[in-house]
Formats: C-alpha cells, structure tokens, sequence
C-alpha cells in the first residue's frame, strides 16, 4: 500500500491564490493525494498575510511552509505562534515567532513536515539547516517525514537531500520559482526535487512584473516588486510514499496551466 503526497510551489501574488483556489481540489481528487504541503511564502508578493494564510488553508493545504520573506508583512508574526498549521524556517534564530518543524496526525500515520532555509546567497546568517535537521530527526516518532528546503543554491539543496537520504520520505527545494526536471528518489529511499517551481503568472519574472525586474537589471533606480497578472500555473510534485517503511516510491513534477 502506498500513500501520495503533494508539495506544491511558491504561490507569487494574487494570481497564484486564485489558482490554488480554483485547481488544488481537483488535483487532490485525481492525484488520490492524501496530504498537502504549500509554500506560500509569497502569496502577498514578499510575505503572506494572516488573511492569506487562511486562504490557503481553505483552498485544501494541510501544512504551509514559508522562507525567507517570512517577515514580509508583520502581521504573520502572531499568527505563526497561534496556528500549528503555519510553519517557518526552523534554523532561523531561536528567539523569532513560530516553529519550524511540526507532526501531524493523519488516516494513514503521524507525518513530521521540517521547514528549512539555506545559508548560501541569502541576506542573512539563519543556523546550520544540516544540523538543525538532525536536531529535529533525534528521537523522531513520525514514519513519514516532509522536508521543505527554501534555498537558493542548488548544490546545497542536493547536498542536503544526499545527507537526509533515507532518514526523511521527502525532500523539495523551493525559492527559486522555476521548476527543475530532476524529481527521482534517492538511493536509500528518499524522494527529491531541486525546485517545486511556483504557483502564479505565467508571463512575469518569477511572479514579478516582467517590465520591473527588466528595469532593475537595466540599473534604474529601485521600484517596489509587484506581482504579475494574467494567465497562471501551478507547479508542484506528487511523491509516492510507502504506507509500510515511509521511503519515498516514486516522484515527479506537475505542471498546470489555466
């Protein structure tokens, strides 16, 4: 017997909201997904807000994992110590809002999801995410164990994945917003994706305004990002996990369009 499970990309502005809204339940159903992870980091274009959060929720995610643009909107800040559902990056500084690990009970066994930030190309200095995963692996009573991995370099997410393969079901990195084609399970058992891709308007610069981002390279003078309209996808990955052992069995990367 198997169990599938979905993870879902970075939902970038409103568009992405209403794509989830409209598509999760429909993939749920035909994918026969039994728990849903989103990251939903930039569903206010930098930060989510509470009122987002819920949205998210209500579309049909089980647990929603965030990154580096936790802080984007000050308001999440009380509700990542109220919701339990609501996780952020569990090597960022001990003294923050929130958790960054947490298990969930379910129809088919308890399910460990871990949010974790990488340390190379970001802004700041967030603990060890190798050491903190092992923290929070020591005595883990969950069969099944979800690893979100918001980083920017795609050898520290490999890396990472190779150090947890076999000791978690399921490793994807997030934060780059374009969707990489290495989905595979990991010799010892672990399921992974460099990058879920993202969930929000096709045409734009990973979710921001195509003529804002060109503007920025070009060296003008900084504008405020804003998130693109029109035509949106929703990337994300089903991993295929073992009811019996919870080692990852299969893996592969969707795509869905408007």
């Amino acid at each position: 017997m198997s169990v599938n499970i979905l993870a879902v990309g970075d939902i970038a502005g409103r568009s992405g909201l209403d794509m989830l809204s409209r598509r999760l339940r429909s993939i749920v159903r035909l994918e026969n997904i039994r728990f849903v992870v989103v990251n939903g980091e930039n569903a206010a274009g930098i930060g989510i807000t509470s009122a987002q959060a819920r949205e998210i929720l209500s579309a049909g995610a089980d647990v929603i994992t965030l990154g580096n643009h936790t802080w984007g909107k000050q308001d999440i800040s009380e509700t990542l110590d109220e919701s339990r559902y609501i996780l952020r990056p569990a090597n960022f500084a001990p003294q923050v809002p929130g958790r960054g690990a947490g298990v969930f009970e379910t129809s088919f066994g308890s399910v460990l999801v871990i949010n974790l930030i990488g340390r190379c190309g970001m802004d700041f200095g967030p603990d060890n995410p190798f050491f903190e995963a092992d923290r929070i692996l020591k005595g883990n009573p969950a069969k099944f164990v979800l690893v979100d991995f918001h980083a920017e370099a795609t050898s520290e997410k490999i890396a990472l994945a190779n150090y947890l393969d076999g000791r978690v079901s399921a490793l994807w990195g997030t934060h780059t917003h374009v969707q990489t084609s290495d989905a595979c399970v990991l010799p010892r058992g672990t399921g992974y994706i460099t990058d879920l891709g993202m969930t929000g308007p096709v045409n734009s610069v990973i979710g921001v305004k195509t003529e804002i981002s060109i503007s920025m390279f070009l060296g003008n003078p900084p504008r405020r990002f804003e998130a693109a309209d029109g035509e949106a996808k929703l990337e994300c990955a089903v991993f295929e996990l073992d009811e019996e052992s919870g080692k990852c069995l299969s893996a592969r990367a969707l795509r869905i369009l408007d």
